[in-house]
């Protein structure tokens, strides 16, 4: 039994003492001041058995004694002989001093060749490369490259890290392999106890909320703060100011029968040429995530944007494929806000707040300078964007090698007179140099030329009956600046060891054309979501002991409320019947499910779920889900049996599915054998 803490109470005027003190440990602290020489005395220890060290109060035992502590009896100074006292650490205030540094005579006469010096408190490693390259049939041309580590102190507390790559090939890494590396990357930290800052290149990824969920890559600053505010209470602070390089999109890809790719991904805006940042995309093929890679799933080529799946995953005109990714927008300078603060108190309550904005500059585009009348054109169509096509025809200007038209009125066969555009090569009337925009077959009133000599020529087809027959108009897609910004507002609450209580409650403000006041009322959106668990009940059936989970879950999105990626998982709608589509008409939805789950040691489990779907779209369903699994020595035996939706108002439909997988453990192999056996039968 050790009794170190043990201490009689001596009076207040006198410096004597004694204690208990533990003989397991090689040296003991006796007491934090000096002890007075030869007043150290151990009930029944010879002194031989120990050294004591008088300043430093501390006993070291010399022999191992049978007993676990010893009574100790001394007499202490008022105050320790070698305490260190200072009003300021001198390696935090030498700099402050105009005198110059003293010089230091180098006996070894050795000069320090290095290109950079951090100091003797950092250490530093990496290459730093020029060349220069020519051939017969180009200039000379001079290229450069910088990797550079570093990591140490700066002065005596702050410890910095420091990760800085650059190349002037400005390309991305290849998407085929599971790990990348950025060729141009700085990454400056700071840190201290407490509180740590980040600069340049930030990855901030926010995955505990539901609502407020996001993985962003990011050019700025961001700082983070662990403190202490209260006996039990701690808090935790997250601030970031950045530019985004990028912004969200999802791709509903449509498949070829056996053509793996390489499939080209569009933008928000319908872009087939721009940059998907690197390492942000998730694909997934019928609901699985897939995993990059030439030996495994996919592989990507992110400056094209391009994907193409390996023989591993073999595509077929059934097969859906889902893609998430970030790619790098440039029509206006985009800037990004994130602050989370979390409250835990007693490991009872968690309370967090976070507020996200994202938003464009509209006085600071990047690839397009728009006009006046452009602009008021934006301001007038308000919340429509997708009717933002602008006419594109600008005069000639005598540049030579152009594809140039001749602009006249026609009559149209139900009277109307209209202005087309005609091909012309040698007219001496004005000519225009147009842009065409391909809308789609039926929506436009011109078709590409095949025997155009200078490039691309359009054509205008004539409408019928007032429908157009073309598919191209001479318009440009003017790209709006958006704004999205989201406050979510959560709390758990721990009712006891076993049962909790969570809801989130979330505001989004989804802003797409800026330059516009029309359409306001529509960008707000409302959305909820309250949960309750009870884990690890203890019940009996059949003789037998079970720990029971359940749980209970509403939740409320306005059709208005606008994530920030996807809340819906890849196959949420096609579980649901929906349309497995990116562009589902938005809704009001309700979400109320319950789910129980029965397990015990041996590993036999039974799940069973319920969940009910509504929409203000008339459309409401039920799905239920059960779920079996039972170990029995070496075998192992999954089932699934889910009556799938049940779907009323519009039509009913009504199917059930079972899925069985047998598992057998071989004991003398290291890797198990499976067989499935079973396929859903619909």
């Amino acid at each position: 039994m050790q009794l170190s803490l043990a201490q009689k109470k001596p009076s207040p005027l006198s410096n004597l003492r004694s204690k208990y003190i533990s003989t397991k440990n090689k040296v003991v602290k006796i007491d934090s001041l000096s002890l007075v020489p030869n007043t150290v005395v151990i009930t029944g220890i010879e002194t031989s058995a120990y050294k004591i060290d008088n300043v430093n109060g501390s006993l070291t035992w010399i022999n191992k004694l049978p007993i676990d502590s010893v009574l100790v009896t001394y007499r202490v100074f008022p105050f320790k002989l070698n305490a260190v006292v200072r009003r300021f650490n001198f390696d935090s205030i030498r700099n402050n001093f105009i005198r110059e540094r003293s010089f230091t005579f180098n006996y070894n006469n050795k000069e320090n060749n290095s290109i950079l010096d951090f100091g003797n408190n950092i250490n530093y490693n990496g290459s730093f490369g020029r060349g220069i390259s020519f051939g017969n049939s180009q200039d000379a041309v001079l290229t450069s490259s910088l990797n550079l580590q570093l990591n140490g102190y700066i002065g005596d507390s702050l410890q910095l890290s420091a990760a800085i790559t650059d190349n002037n090939i400005p390309i991305q890494p290849d998407g085929n392999t599971q790990n990348l590396q950025d060729f141009d990357k700085i990454y400056i930290q700071i840190k201290k106890k407490g509180w740590q800052a980040n600069f340049g290149d930030i990855d901030i990824r926010q995955s505990k909320s539901y609502f407020l969920n996001f993985y962003k890559r990011l050019q700025g600053a961001s700082f983070i703060t662990d403190n202490k505010i209260g006996k039990n209470t701690t808090n935790s602070l997250l601030l970031s100011g950045s530019v985004a390089k990028g912004k969200f999109n999802t791709n509903i890809i449509t498949p070829i029968d056996g053509n793996q790719g390489p499939y080209r991904l569009q933008g928000a805006n319908n872009e087939l040429y721009f940059t998907v940042l690197s390492g942000t995309e998730k694909v997934f093929m019928d609901g699985e995530l897939l995993q990059r890679g030439e030996d495994q799933d996919y592989v990507i080529n992110y400056n094209t944007a391009e994907i193409s799946f390996t023989p591993k995953r073999m595509v077929t005109k059934d097969s859906r494929i889902q893609v998430d990714f970030e790619y790098s927008d440039q029509n206006f300078l985009n800037s990004n806000i994130y602050i989370n603060d979390e409250i835990n108190i007693n490991n009872k309550v968690l309370l967090s707040i976070g507020v996200f904005s994202n938003e464009d500059s509209k006085n600071s585009p990047i690839n397009e300078v728009l006009s006046t009348d452009q602009k008021q054109f934006l301001a007038n169509i308000g919340n429509n964007i997708t009717q933002a096509f602008y006419p594109s025809a600008t005069p000639d200007t005598g540049v030579t090698g152009q594809v140039l038209y001749k602009r006249m009125d026609t009559l149209l066969s139900n009277g109307v007179l209209d202005t087309i555009y005609v091909y012309d090569v040698n007219s001496n009337d004005t000519l225009y140099n147009l842009g065409f925009t391909y809308l789609g077959p039926g929506k436009g009133d011109y078709t590409q030329l095949n025997n155009a000599v200078n490039g691309s020529a359009y054509t205008w087809v004539a409408p019928i009956n007032n429908i157009k027959q073309g598919d191209s108009e001479p318009v440009i897609l003017l790209v709006t600046p958006k704004k999205q910004q989201m406050v979510s507002v959560a709390a758990e609450y721990k009712i006891n060891k076993k049962t909790s209580i969570k809801t989130e409650l979330a505001l989004s403000n989804y802003d797409v054309n800026l330059f516009s006041t029309l359409d306001k009322s529509s960008d707000l959106g409302l959305a909820g979501k309250i949960q309750l668990t009870n884990q690890d009940k203890d019940v009996h059936f059949f003789n037998k002991a079970f720990k029971l989970e359940s749980q209970l879950g509403y939740e409320y999105v306005q059709n208005t409320f606008k994530p920030l990626e996807v809340l819906r998982t890849a196959e949420f709608y096609r579980n649901w019947s929906l349309p497995y589509t990116t562009t589902i008409a938005s809704a009001d939805e309700h979400l109320a499910s319950a789910a129980f789950q029965l397990h015990d040691t041996a590993g036999t489990k039974l799940n069973y779920q319920i969940t009910n779907y509504n929409r203000s779209d008339t459309f409401n369903g039920f799905r239920q889900v059960l779920e079996n699994s039972v170990a029995i020595k070496s075998w192992k035996i999954n089932d699934q049996a889910p009556p799938l939706p049940h779907r009323r108002h519009v039509i009913a439909i009504n199917y059930f599915a079972v899925a069985v997988t047998v598992f057998y453990q071989f004991l003398h192999f290291v890797n198990s054998q499976s067989i499935r056996i079973g396929q859903p039968v619909i």
